[in-house]
């Protein structure tokens, strides 16, 4: 009697082809309509509005900032690094330059001090990241952005 069946187990067959197409569907539907958020290449950040120079500045008015100025070189298709008007090198010496300005602001009593980014348009994110890691990595706490200016003089 093993091979045979009692019609009574099972009264109504069930059949579950139906059921597994439209959880298919439900799975396609879902996986398409989805959006995935981009991670990579956006830097999120804000300029703030109370900031800002309002009075021009003078000869005997002391720097209170450390800036990075970040400039696109078009001929090398590379990123210049300038630090007051020294041409940057390597990071060890970017960091370095950092720690000493910082260094100096905190002895004089100013450790809110900020290093300003300012980057050109055409400047690689990874360059603008290297630089607030770099600072980061020295203990300067407040990083602020500026909006980027047009170097090509000053760089020649």
């Amino acid at each position: 009697m093993s091979g045979s069946q009692d019609p009574n187990e099972n009264p109504v067959g069930i059949n579950v082809v139906p059921m597994v197409d439209v959880i298919f569907c439900l799975c396609v539907f879902f996986m398409c309509s989805m959006k995935f958020k981009e991670l990579e290449g956006k830097f999120q950040s804000w300029l703030p509005k109370d900031k800002g120079q309002t009075t021009p500045m003078t000869k005997d008015t002391p720097i209170e900032e450390i800036r990075v100025a970040l400039l696109w070189d078009k001929d090398n298709k590379t990123t210049v690094r300038l630090f007051g008007r020294a041409i940057i090198r390597d990071d060890a010496q970017l960091q370095a330059l950092i720690k000493d300005s910082y260094a100096d602001r905190v002895r004089s009593g100013h450790p809110e001090t900020p290093v300003i980014i300012d980057a050109a348009e055409m400047v690689p994110w990874r360059e603008v990241v290297n630089v607030v890691n770099l600072s980061k990595r020295e203990g300067v706490d407040k990083i602020e952005f500026a909006a980027g200016k047009n170097y090509e003089a000053a760089k020649k």
